[in-house]
Parts: C-alpha cells; structure tokens; sequence
C-alpha cells in the first residue's frame, strides 16, 4: 500500500487542484501518484480476489474453476 505521506499530497494536490489550480510540474506528480496509487489498490485487490471461497446455502464449494486454478497454482488454499 501506498505511505502516509503520498497520500496526504494526493489529496493535498487535489484540493490546491480545485482551489486555485496546479502547476505543469505539480499536475505530473498528481498523475504519477495517481497512477501508484491505482496500482497498489489493483494489486491489493487481486490478492484478495484470489484468496475468496465460495460456499453454496448447503456448504458446497462453489469457487469458479478459474479461480480454484489460480489458488492451486499459488498454494493458498
């Protein structure tokens, strides 16, 4: 995940943005972090993703094969 620090000027820049507007330098660095931010979160999530099982009312694994795949492949489950 991403520091504190990068996003508190995330969201430093975005507020300067709707204010009074950003420089050409601090527009690059608000779509640079952006663009870090994004790929941890996708990062994250996909982890997450392939971590989740799913049960049927009655107990039964119900996980999509695609997904066990992955799972077997990484030795999660």
């Amino acid at each position: 995940m991403l520091s504190k620090e990068k996003i508190a000027r995330i969201n430093e820049l975005a507020k300067k943005a709707k204010s009074v507007g950003l420089t050409e330098e601090e527009a690059k660095e608000q779509s640079r972090l952006r663009g870090e931010y994004l790929q941890a979160f996708r990062q994250s999530m996909k982890k997450t993703i392939e971590n989740v099982r799913i049960f049927d009312p009655n107990g039964e694994e119900v996980t999509p094969k695609k997904l066990r795949d992955i799972q077997l492949k990484k030795k999660y489950h």
